[in-house]
């Protein structure tokens, strides 16, 4: 009965021992390594080098697999902007020649649709109607403000004849000339920068050997 009571005790104390042994020095954990030996570690870092590392290290080739992919990714994103930018150039190019379009299609509508009205003004101060009175400085006013916007006549005596300018009404054989001429200026035109608003209608003088 004492014999089994001392050996309870021994082998208590072996595995105490046991225990105190695989703990490490002052409680510190063991790890068995991949050789099988067993280490002490004070924490992860050194349990994780005792572990040994997990990723693999990439080959050469690998390597320079990535870095051919990273080039060919920040070409690409960078040919992307550039694209992007053009693009945005152009629109705002467009947008920008669209409004100057549209400015100079209104405001040509708007002068065509006084022409009559600059018409009369024209007539009145030939015929010396304006003079000395209150409608003279108010012709002034409108043709000055008009040539601000680029209007101007079109059709003068003695010009040559412009079928992109000029509307023939009537046609004068003459000996006097070499090249079709206008002879006379029956309906001023007017251009309002490149914009033919409304084409002169002339007389035109036309060459004739006899």
């Amino acid at each position: 009965m004492s014999k089994d009571k001392d050996n309870k005790n021994n082998n208590s104390g072996e595995e105490a021992e046991a225990n105190t042994s695989a703990s490490g020095p002052a409680g510190e954990p063991t790890v068995h390594s991949e050789d099988g030996d067993t280490a002490f570690v004070a924490g992860v870092d050194d349990l994780i080098e005792a572990e040994g590392p997990d990723v693999e290290t990439l080959t050469d080739e690998e390597v320079k697999f990535i870095e051919e992919g990273e080039k060919d990714l920040v070409a690409e994103m960078r040919n992307d902007m550039l694209r992007a930018q053009a693009e945005l150039v152009n629109f705002r190019t467009r947008v920008e020649r669209d409004r100057v379009a549209n400015r100079e299609a209104v405001v040509a509508e708007v002068i065509r649709s006084l022409l009559p009205a600059i018409d009369d003004l024209a007539r009145a101060e030939q015929h010396g109607d304006l003079a000395g009175g209150p409608l003279e400085i108010v012709a002034q006013k409108i043709h000055s403000g008009f040539e601000k916007y680029g209007l101007r006549p079109v059709g003068v005596k003695g010009e040559p004849f412009d079928p992109h300018f000029h509307e023939a009404l009537v046609q004068v054989p003459s000996t006097e000339v070499t090249v079709n001429t206008v002879a006379d200026v029956i309906e001023t035109g007017y251009a309002l920068g490149d914009r033919l608003l409304r084409a002169a209608k002339v007389a035109v003088l036309v060459p004739s050997d006899s």
